[in-house]
């Protein structure tokens, strides 16, 4: 048996089911997630119905993660808490399919109900898999494996986001929208379904959890001046509230407002997908050698630019080639502020400093979604500048703008004060920028899985 991550076969085995795992849950998430907000627009949501439609539910998950983090400190087996959580999160796709065909008096609130307890089911089991993968994977294999999954999760994502929008542009050629959402509702459940049987096939480690306890006043302050995790956290708590700002809004700017096809909206998500996929093996190789912390610097600072661009560019082709951008340097940042968590954080502490981080950053996502949801209902489509009257696409503009203002504050103020915390290859920011810059990221593709077959041939011989 060859080993690719570890020498041990009980270890390897459950490594390959997370795979499925990751697999399967990329299918529900390109298949349903990604179209609920698709879906609210199609019940007639309003753009306050939107709002509380991104922030509620990631409000209410963060909430359970604390609560997963406090019984998991009590409980034996992480897997039971698992169980739960996921188990939760897949009965709630029978409801939302139920909304596409059962005529209700307010069907966008039911639908935001759904969602909420959506999240609260798939954030309550995040604390533990955390910690049970992180138990796993070890660590000088971290940045190639996740890098490995999340691309393989990247190409089913891609494929059951593009095969969805299809299905719905067909359906909605036909005035039966109804149908094809049902429809790829119904593939996301099923695939959640075998997500769920992968996960509890998953060897857990005897690995007790630390509970999670409030820390003492006493000398609180200096505690988090001096934590590498407090400063991380703020960060991407920071980060993420300025994102949530114009976030939400992106699914009603393209449907609504652009007038975009559900072909060409799902050509933007797929796009941004794919781009992903391809850019994951040369931010996972690059997180290993330089560190996770140069991947973090470099990426944001494109960052800031790319709402603005959305309100500068409100045309097809110029939003998809953002989105291209876009899911490169989402690709680099998410991979690296991952592993970045595992780094800074003793292993028995990793269920409950990861609820702790999960909480700051939804809590952030649900201020930034009310920031801008005030901004797109108050805002006019149009100003007076100067003696001239600017008409914008969308009153959505102010929402877009702040966030890009918001994303410069926080990289500005915050990427300075974070360290590496591992010894790794030193090299700066813009020496690392510059090679990204000139990386084939499909040569670096293909060049991955070319050596991998070379190996394995010689090994049979």
């Amino acid at each position: 048996m060859e080993h690719h991550y570890s020498r041990d076969p009980q270890v390897e085995r459950s490594l390959r089911y997370s795979v499925r795992d990751g697999v399967a849950w990329s299918v529900m998430f390109g298949a349903g997630e990604s179209y609920l907000q698709a879906f609210a627009v199609f019940l007639k949501a309003t753009t306050a119905q939107m709002t509380l439609l991104a922030a509620l539910p990631s409000l209410l998950g963060s909430l359970s993660q604390l609560a997963s983090a406090w019984v998991a400190g009590r409980a034996i087996q992480r897997k039971s808490l698992i169980f739960g959580g996921v188990l939760l999160q897949t009965l709630t796709w029978l409801p939302i399919i139920l909304l596409a065909f059962v005529p209700t008096e307010h069907p966008v609130l039911l639908l935001i109900v759904w969602v909420a307890l959506y999240y609260i089911g798939g954030q309550f089991a995040s604390p533990p898999w955390s910690s049970l993968i992180s138990d796993l994977v070890p660590e000088r294999r971290r940045g190639r494996f996740f890098g490995k999954r999340t691309r393989l999760m990247s190409i089913f994502t891609f494929a059951s986001l593009s095969c969805a929008g299809i299905a719905l542009e067909f359906f909605s050629q036909r005035s039966v929208a109804a149908i094809g959402f049902a429809l790829v509702f119904a593939v996301a459940l099923a695939a959640r379904v075998y997500s769920l049987k992968q996960l509890m096939r998953m060897h857990e480690p005897l690995h007790r959890l630390a509970p999670l306890a409030l820390p003492p006043l006493a000398g609180l302050l200096s505690r988090l001046r001096g934590s590498e995790f407090a400063r991380f956290a703020t960060f991407v708590a920071l980060m993420n509230l300025a994102v949530a700002i114009a976030s939400p809004f992106f699914t009603l700017y393209m449907l609504r407002d652009l007038k975009f096809s559900y072909l060409e909206f799902t050509a933007v998500g797929a796009f941004y997908v794919l781009i992903q996929f391809l850019a994951l093996n040369l931010w996972g190789r690059l997180s290993d050698i330089y560190g996770n912390l140069r991947i973090v610097q470099i990426t944001c600072i494109v960052f800031p630019a790319l709402p603005a661009l959305w309100v500068l560019f409100p045309t097809f082709w110029a939003i998809l080639a953002i989105q291209i951008i876009a899911g490169f340097v989402w690709a680099g940042f998410s991979l690296a502020a991952g592993n970045f968590l595992y780094d800074v954080v003793p292993p028995q502490k990793r269920a409950a400093y990861s609820a702790v981080h999960q909480t700051l950053s939804n809590g952030a996502i649900f201020a930034g979604a009310l920031i801008g949801g005030f901004l797109a209902t108050h805002v006019p489509h149009q100003i007076a500048w100067g003696g001239h009257i600017i008409v914008f696409t969308s009153g959505l503009w102010a929402a877009l703008l702040l966030s890009s203002l918001a994303r410069a504050g926080v990289v500005s103020v915050f990427l300075p004060r974070l360290r590496e915390t591992r010894l790794v290859r030193p090299i700066s920011p813009t020496a690392l920028a510059i090679r990204v810059i000139r990386a084939n990221i499909v040569a670096e593709w293909l060049f991955e899985l070319l050596p991998s077959r070379g190996r394995a041939s010689k090994k049979t011989r």
